[in-house]
């Protein structure tokens, strides 16, 4: 999607209402800001008001997406290119997390090991030592414990069994026997269990 073009879009018909920045915030529950941020092309509205705003420029969320007014005979291709464009964003948002989550796992084991470490070898007091230890045990354990929660949104696993694809819940998530991504989990389509591996794109 073209953001650019969409703000566009959305001051022309904004103009066309006959209302300004601030009278389209306020009717949407927004700042004025947040409308300047759509019109410039630096931010898109979002979901939970998209269907109002449409409804209030007299367009169709199709016409939002595209940043114009589809006639019939384009929508089909329209339609098309918008849903590929989004699947391509989500893949790339996946990809981001899941780096994301590199990042958070390794950070949170250096700070439990860290803070145990200090605890175990530097001379304090007993109390200190505790502290240290329990808060680097319990910010660590908040660090992977986010990190799998990552793991489990972005993207989705594969049944090795049935090919079956789809985004498991937390639990079998975390409680389940793992190498790197590869997790030994139930495929909630067949039933039977299977090493399963993580992987980015079209469900």
């Amino acid at each position: 999607m073209n953001q650019i073009k969409i703000g566009k879009f959305i001051a022309e018909r904004r103009r066309l209402a006959g209302l300004t920045q601030m009278q389209l915030a306020e009717k949407m529950g927004v700042t004025d800001r947040a409308v300047s941020k759509w019109e410039n092309g630096r931010a898109m509205p979002d979901s939970s008001i998209m269907l109002a705003l449409c409804d209030m420029l007299g367009i169709t969320v199709n016409d939002l997406l595209c940043g114009e007014v589809v006639s019939v005979e384009d929508y089909n291709e329209k339609n098309e290119q918008i849903m590929i464009e989004l699947a391509k964003q989500k893949e790339d948002a996946d990809r981001r997390l899941l780096s994301l989550e590199i990042v958070i796992g390794m950070m949170s084991v250096l700070f439990l090991l860290a803070m145990n470490m200090i605890a175990a070898y530097i001379e304090m007091q007993t109390w200190l030592q505790i502290t240290l230890a329990v808060s680097g045990f319990v910010i660590g354990l908040i660090g992977i414990a986010f990190a799998i929660r990552i793991e489990q949104v972005a993207g989705y696993y594969e049944c090795k069994r049935c090919g079956h694809k789809y985004v498991p819940k937390y639990a079998p998530v975390l409680f389940a026997m793992h190498m790197g991504r590869t997790r030994y989990m139930k495929c909630p389509k067949c039933g039977k269990h299977s090493w399963q591996t993580k992987a980015i794109g079209k469900k």
